[in-house]
């Protein structure tokens, strides 16, 4: 079960990315910044706003150093199908990663067993594979990613500045906390 502080699930798996069939495991996605992206099914109405709202801020990502893998209980070749035939799910090039099994879903506990789904599950691990936030959503609602983004942001800020802490709503630039005996009952 996937919880904060704990390592990923291990997995292989294949995948659609660039184009192409790849296999993918834990150990690839280690060594750097991993956002995993749990949806309930390809070809369906909310998944492809919240894909399209990734793709539109993956760049972005990029520069931070954050690789994304999108993940659903549809195999590999139903990701290339859904991505010849959506112009939204057109503009990931983040890996589509397959599930049929739900080894993976099931390992970042957001298995719905008796739909075979995945629940909109959010994972942000670090470069040690480590979980460093997790969020989970019903099925009608939806994601967004520019507050994914944020999340981003203060997770590596923490983990660059030891002892400084992001309060809420924190945004890159604004000012920090530093928890001590000064600060408590000042807030």
């Amino acid at each position: 079960m996937a919880k904060i502080n704990q390592t990923i699930p291990e997995f292989t798996t294949d995948a659609f990315y660039n184009g192409d069939f790849t296999t993918i495991s834990s150990e690839d996605v280690k060594g750097k910044w991993s956002i995993f992206l749990f949806y309930p099914a390809d070809f369906t109405f909310v998944c492809p706003t919240e894909l399209e709202d990734m793709a539109n801020h993956y760049e972005e990502l990029q520069k931070l150093g954050v690789e994304v893998y999108a993940v659903s209980t549809d195999t590999h070749f139903v990701h290339k199908a859904w991505h010849d035939a959506s112009e939204a799910i057109g503009k990931i090039k983040f890996p589509m990663l397959g599930d049929p099994t739900g080894k993976i879903t099931r390992g970042f506990d957001v298995m719905i067993e008796e739909a075979g789904q995945a629940l909109r599950g959010t994972f942000l691990a670090d470069p040690d594979g480590v979980i460093k936030v997790a969020e989970i959503h019903d099925l009608g609602i939806g994601r967004s990613a520019k507050d994914m983004l944020r999340k981003v942001k203060a997770a590596q800020y923490v983990a660059n500045n030891d002892g400084e802490v992001c309060p809420a709503a924190w945004e890159e630039g604004q000012k920090t906390l530093t928890p001590s005996l000064d600060l408590v009952g000042k807030i």
